[in-house]
Parts: structure tokens; sequence; C-alpha cells
């Protein structure tokens, strides 16, 4: 099921996506939920063309949790080794947007870089998770942009500035809660040209790895992402840029890169 987070005449809900089609073309609807979806809920029956609503950011969540080096080609692009072990840091909430909503370059840049990522949406509260029970935890998965500014990743030793700053977490469009993350193709575009090409099978760690590495230290509540690094291809953004990941079984986020006001 893909579950979409919208707004409407000013109210925010959670709908269930039906029909065929992408966010741009028609024919999909929202089946209106009743309550939030990190519990049983039902469908209320009450139908909106998607066409009529702003989607928002498909989660809220308390927090980010990023990897950084999970794929062996990007770490090698960049001069860096594969990490004995996960290289996790945070993306603040006020760095989340949604499908449609700008990226805005930050004035303390001059080399911002898109990521296609596959993010991990945490459906219920849990510590210390067991390999064997990481389905159980997680909500679906959605579409992430790890935006990065990265002369300011190589200049300072924390990445809290270059990948923590307003607008450089998209997330979106929706969150598909039937889906085997093992082997999917994930792939970005810049301008409708092709950046980075990758299969989530590539991954040096898998989600059951990096959902028990992180629990290990801290407790995830519904909502929280999990970002889980990104395939090679990396490369600049300009202002005015349109930057697009796409997931099999997903589908596309897309944002546009403005100046910053």
């Amino acid at each position: 099921m893909r579950i979409a987070r919208f707004s409407i005449d000013g109210n925010v809900a959670f709908g269930a996506v039906e029909g065929e089609g992408t966010v741009d073309s028609g024919g999909l609807v929202l089946d209106i939920i009743k309550g939030i979806p990190y519990t049983d809920f039902e469908l209320s029956g009450t139908k909106v063309p998607l066409s009529k609503v702003r989607l928002l950011p498909p989660v809220l969540p308390n927090k980010v949790v990023a990897i950084g080096r999970n794929y062996a080609e990007h770490a090698a692009e960049l001069g860096n080794e594969v990490p004995d072990v996960p290289v996790a840091f945070f993306k603040p909430t006020t760095s989340v947007i949604g499908p449609g909503d700008a990226i805005e370059y930050p004035s303390f840049s001059n080399e911002l870089h898109h990521e296609a990522e596959l993010a991990v949406v945490i459906g219920r509260m849990c510590r210390e998770v067991p390999r064997e029970r990481v389905k159980d935890v997680v909500f679906g998965y959605t579409c992430a942009n790890d935006v990065t500014a990265r002369d300011a990743q190589r200049r300072e030793k924390q990445w809290a500035r270059a990948k923590g700053f307003d607008t450089s977490c998209p997330l979106g469009p929706w969150v598909e809660t039937e889906l085997d993350p093992g082997d999917l193709t994930i792939q970005a575009t810049v301008n409708g040209e092709q950046r980075q090409l990758g299969r989530t099978s590539d991954m040096i760690r898998s989600v059951e790895d990096l959902v028990v590495h992180i629990t290990e230290a801290m407790t995830l509540l519904p909502g929280d992402v999990i970002l889980t690094g990104t395939p090679a291809g990396v490369g600049p953004l300009n202002v005015g840029d349109e930057v697009a990941v796409t997931i099999e079984g997903i589908g596309t986020l897309t944002n546009r890169v403005i100046k910053r006001g």
C-alpha cells in the first residue's frame, strides 16, 4: 500500500494512494485514512484526486539517521575507504521537505551535490531490535535525497552543516508499505539527464544490518527515517536544476533548486 501525507483546504491528512500513474500524470486518487497509519487504521471511503491536493513529506520524523559510505563505488569516487562499521549521522527535522518543495542553495556553499537514497520509515517504537524482527518495526520505504554541501563536508570535521541545512532532506512522494528492499533500482536525474544508477543489492550493509546497528544505541520512534546511503554518480546541483530520485517499486521524488532568499 502507498501511504501519502497531504494538505487540502488547510487540513493535513494521510491517504492511501490508488490507481496507476505518477504524481504528475494524473489518474491517482487518495482514500483518506481515519487516524494515523502507524497503528491499525481504516480507510474512510472519502476519495480525492491527487491532483487536487498538495503532497507533503510522507512522514514528520523525530529524527533522520543517515548512513554514509554504504556503497563501495560511492566511497571510492570521493576517495574514501569503506568503513569497518556503518558511519551514522543525523539530519535535523528542519531539513525535511516534500515532493515538489524547493531545495534552497545554502549561502555557505559553492558545491551542492545530490545523493539518491532508499529511506526506511520506522512504524513502531523500538530499541535493540534483533535481526529476525526488523520487518516488524519497518513501516515502509520512500525515496530520499541526501543533499550535501560537498565543500563544507570536506572543510568541516563534522557533517552537521554540510548535510543538515534547511531543505537538505527531500522525502517522498509517499511510503510504500509492501516492498522487499533487497534489490531495487535506484537512480537520480538532473534536468532529465541520468546521473546515478545503482541497485540496493550493492549496499554494503543491508536494511536489517542498519536497523540492528542503530537500535543498539538509540530508540527509534514511529515516523523516524533511516537513510541507507547513496550509489556512485553524485554530482553538482545548480540554481534552477530539477533533480529527481526514482526507486523501483516506490516512485519518483522531484525537487527544484532555488537561491536561498
